[in-house]
């Protein structure tokens, strides 16, 4: 629950203090009359162009529509009760929708099921279809309804304080269940009245929460503004119906989205100034390294590869001063050899292969025994208990170091190309650079045209000779606890 709790600097006479704390509510008034304005005063007409007789007429026409099939269908209103001794929205549109055709009994409200036998009652009858139109808050009528079955539409009548709210009101029509393929969802809003502002909030909410969520660059600060807490401009300009606060909104949207490319821009700006003066050189001379080793390495093995008189090539490798010239032996004697790798901290010399240096390595994490060929570079090899295999294991990466300096001049290449992209991307300026300054300047003079960061001059109302203080010097500050 949120308390609200209004405080002043400066003296003021307790009639003025009065006055000026009667002033919060009246945002919800005006709630109430984006809803409908016999809210506010009874005896006041029935628009007939109003959202709610605008969702009784959707409503019955879906009723009608899906009769056969008996669906059903929610509507979510928070802003009244259902009350015998007062107009209320729900006993309005139930009388309507009786007035239209529908029985009493297909139209209830969660308000009438005050018990939990009651309410497994209820919910029976509309996954059934004898309730076809079930009308609730989305306290009573959010999370642990389970009446998908047959919903069809879903209404929204006002507009709640959170995104988790409609996302609890949808969540009891789009979910696992429903025989429906197909449903549709209805906002109705009224034009021109507190429900453009309060769709901003919940807008803006869901904005930054999906921000944080995905990971995209959010914002560095969230002002959470409870609507009782618009500023007494805010209130006069939609009062007024002041098009400059739908400009306003229309801006804090663009200016917002803009803002966020802007840092998306900034923070790529800086990643690419990392690769280009860090990443991309290293890589560069590191696959500039492989390629001169690689060549050593190869003109090593190509030195030191003995053929026979018609040019096959004849296999012959030294294992600890011994020559072996059939791979079964050498495979034996590799694996006798390497075991010595086990009692020492560094790589063990164990032999040669055309003029590279044989070296044992064991790795107690993975319990592996691996052979090193070193010369310029070094090339790993890892080792199993077949003895013909491990011999095939070191010719094959001995015959590979020529693929392996291919791969790395095409490695080079590709990161030479992306060094002069990265070089190229720096020097591009943000794109939306002048219509993020034009627009927010025109944000500017909209929120001083509002007096968004001024003082109030509603004190001004109160009769001069009811003031203790000059109205300039009063302030008010509006405090929110949790």
């Amino acid at each position: 629950m949120r308390k609200y709790q209004v405080r002043f600097r400066g003296g003021i006479t307790e009639k003025e203090h009065s006055y000026l704390a009667g002033i919060l509510p009246d945002t919800n008034d005006g709630r109430k009359l984006a809803l409908d304005q016999r809210l506010i005063d009874p005896n006041l007409p029935d628009d007939p162009n109003s959202k709610v007789n605008a969702c009784v007429e959707r409503v019955f026409e879906i009723w009608e529509r899906t009769r056969p099939n008996r669906s059903t269908q929610l509507i979510f209103c928070d802003l009244s009760t259902p009350r015998a001794d007062t107009f209320n929205i729900y006993d309005d549109i139930r009388g309507k929708l009786m007035a239209k055709g529908i029985p009493k009994e297909e139209i209830q409200f969660i308000h009438n099921a005050n018990t939990e036998a009651r309410k497994a009652d209820l919910f029976a009858k509309v996954r059934s279809g004898t309730v076809r139109v079930l009308l609730g808050s989305t306290a009573k009528l959010g999370a642990g309804t389970n009446v998908q079955q047959k919903l069809i539409a879903l209404h929204h009548l006002d507009v709640p304080w959170r995104p988790s709210d409609i996302e609890q009101r949808e969540g009891r029509m789009v979910r696992q269940g429903n025989e429906n393929q197909k449903v549709s969802i209805y906002r109705h809003v009224t034009e021109g009245t507190f429900d453009a502002y309060s769709w901003q909030l919940i807008e803006n909410k869901q904005r930054f929460i999906s921000q944080v969520m995905t990971s995209k660059s959010p914002a560095r600060a969230c002002d959470d503004m409870d609507e009782a807490a618009l500023s007494y401009a805010e209130v006069k300009a939609l009062a007024a119906g002041n098009p400059a606060i739908k400009e306003k909104m229309d801006l804090d949207i663009q200016v917002t989205r803009l803002r966020t490319l802007k840092a998306q821009y900034t923070s790529q700006h800086y990643h690419l100034e990392d690769a280009a003066t860090i990443v991309f050189p290293a890589e560069i001379q590191k696959a500039k390294g492989v390629i001169a080793n690689c060549t050593t390495d190869a003109q090593t093995v190509q030195a030191n590869t003995r053929r026979d008189s018609e040019g096959k090539e004849d296999f012959q490798i030294c294992l600890m001063d011994t020559t072996y010239d059939k791979r079964e032996d050498a495979g034996r004697a590799l694996l006798g050899l390497i075991g010595a790798a086990m009692d020492s901290d560094k790589p063990v010399p164990i032999g040669s292969y055309k003029g590279l240096t044989i070296q044992a390595v064991f790795l107690p994490l993975a319990q592996e025994f691996h052979a090193q060929l070193v010369g310029a570079g070094m090339y790993d090899v890892p080792l199993g208990a077949d003895t013909q295999g491990n011999i095939t294991r070191i010719t094959n990466a001995a015959a590979g170091i020529v693929k392996r300096r291919e791969a790395a001049e095409s490695d080079l290449a590709q990161l030479e190309k992306q060094l002069q992209n990265a070089k190229e991307e720096l020097l591009k300026p943000f794109p939306q650079e002048q219509e993020l300054a034009e627009k927010s300047k025109r944000l500017a003079e909209l929120n001083a045209l509002l007096n968004m960061n001024e003082r109030d001059k509603v004190i001004d109302a109160v009769p001069d000779e009811e003031k203790s203080i000059p109205a300039h010097s009063i302030r008010p500050c509006v405090s929110i606890e949790r």
